[in-house]
């Protein structure tokens, strides 16, 4: 059964360009690394209030390709870290058709 997840996250004010110069490194590399990642979509939020938020589109396989990207996403995101601004939010969505 795939798994669909959707990440959102706030980086702080004036680190935005900076945040997606390493999400452009950071996405190519678990969509070739991830075998069974079968989406890895970065989404930049229209409108002044969330200007700062970034949202991920995200479909695996199965638990063990999610378990993967897991364990993976310490080192993938070391340096955006340190630019978020709190935590961020993740829905774990499960297909109705």
């Amino acid at each position: 059964m795939t798994i669909t997840l959707i990440a959102s996250f706030n980086i702080k004010e004036g680190k935005m360009n900076q945040a997606l110069d390493l999400l452009r490194e950071i996405v190519p590399k678990v969509r070739e690394t991830e075998a069974g990642c079968l989406a890895y979509i970065a989404h930049t939020v229209t409108g002044a209030k969330n200007k700062n938020t970034i949202v991920f589109y995200e479909k695996y396989k199965d638990k063990e390709a999610m378990n993967v990207h897991s364990a993976n996403f310490p080192k993938n995101f070391e340096k955006v870290f340190p630019l978020l601004d709190g935590k961020m939010d993740l829905k774990t969505c499960v297909e109705i058709i």
